[in-house]
């Protein structure tokens, strides 16, 4: 036996496990909720009253476009979060938890 006998590129084979259980909620890489079945965003957490969390590169008109089909609603996500953003609604700091109110 030599020493490339030892060397193999199969590797251990083993099936693929799924990375989420198929049943119960589920989310998307940023952690919104989807539909477990079709895997497409849940019902837009602007009708549900519900909060989200910053990440790198929002702006509340981002926000707004996601979550109310619409940029020009950031007013509203601005007004109902100015004790957490401040006077200034351009400046969001990413891990920011933002309520997003019901429309």
């Amino acid at each position: 036996m030599g020493l490339f006998d030892f060397l193999s590129d199969k590797g251990d084979k083993k099936p693929v496990q799924p990375t989420q259980p198929q049943t119960g909620s589920a989310s998307d890489f940023f952690g919104n909720k989807t539909q477990p079945a079709t895997g497409q965003p849940a019902a837009p957490a602007a009708t549900q009253g519900e909060t989200y969390t910053v990440v790198s590169g929002d702006s509340l008109s981002k926000i707004a476009k996601h979550h109310y089909g619409d940029a020009a609603k950031w007013h509203q996500i601005y007004d109902a979060n100015k004790s957490t953003i401040g006077s200034n609604p351009d400046h969001i700091e990413v891990g920011q938890v933002l309520q997003l109110p019901k429309l």
